[in-house]
């Protein structure tokens, strides 16, 4: 009785499920994968480069009669510029999306935590603070790149200033500001900018005489979350580089069980 193996047997060729056709005449926005934990590179005003990891997101549009995309290629696409994630080869790698999945359009996002060494207002301890920072890029007929950057402030309330005998609550709160360029900016002036922009800025590491320093200044500039974003406004339209901006700041209140928001978007071209 003979025994037929798979190497006697006729190789079949694999079917491409994705590029059967599709008949309910649908495209699609946005089709690709999300929640790709890779390493990249980040230019550091102090240090030239930081290596950190990011969150990343790979998308195209996907033309009403294909019945699928093909997912395996954005990690083969990450694989191939393993060593070269980074801000100035966003717009290659788009290109090559659109190649390699014959899209009409490409979109990278990336999310990653940036380390910034500071010092204590006092002390001057040192210690590293982490940011949280985004990257949003396009390609269709051109390139779109948006930053975005996460930080961290106290807010300290004006109106429980005025009326307490006692002091006034204060609360940490999150500002993020997005922005679109014609010149590079550095995070760290962006991160500086916004942190001016609160009742007082946070650190990692704080002696007895910063928290001194700190809960005074807070008390001394009072910021309602409306303040904390027409502030950031003011800086953003000041900078000629800046072409598109969006800040949002919200307040996580320390005697309300809501949080305090308020946003402000301005295009500049």
């Amino acid at each position: 009785m003979s025994k037929v193996t798979d190497q006697n047997k006729e190789a079949k060729p694999l079917t491409d499920v994705q590029l059967t056709r599709d008949t309910r005449n649908i495209p699609i926005s946005k089709v690709g994968v999300k929640d790709v934990s890779y390493p990249i590179v980040v230019m550091d005003k102090n240090k030239k480069f930081q290596n950190t990891i990011a969150r990343i997101n790979m998308y195209v549009d996907l033309p009403h009669h294909f019945k699928g995309t093909h997912m395996s290629r954005f990690v083969e696409i990450l694989n191939k510029y393993r060593e070269e994630i980074a801000l100035d080869k966003l717009e290659l790698i788009l290109a090559t999306m659109k190649e390699k999945l014959g899209a009409s359009n490409a979109h990278l996002e990336m999310e990653f935590p940036y380390f910034v060494e500071k010092k204590a207002p006092v002390s001057k301890a040192k210690s590293l603070m982490e940011y949280t920072c985004t990257f949003s890029a396009s390609l269709s007929d051109k390139f779109d790149f948006v930053l975005g950057i996460k930080v961290p402030v106290t807010s300290l309330c004006p109106c429980s200033k005025e009326l307490s005998s006692y002091g006034a609550h204060n609360q940490r709160s999150i500002m993020t500001v997005q922005v679109r360029y014609s010149e590079f900016i550095w995070i760290e002036d962006l991160i500086e900018m916004i942190e001016e922009c609160g009742s007082s800025p946070v650190y990692s590491l704080l002696k007895r005489e910063d928290e001194k320093f700190v809960t005074e200044r807070a008390y001394e500039n009072p910021r309602f979350v409306e303040d904390m974003v027409r502030e950031a406004t003011v800086r953003l339209l000041s900078m000629e580089n800046i072409t598109w901006f969006s800040v949002e700041a919200e307040n996580f209140e320390s005697i309300h069980k809501h949080s305090a928001y308020a946003a402000i978007e301005r295009d500049k071209r």
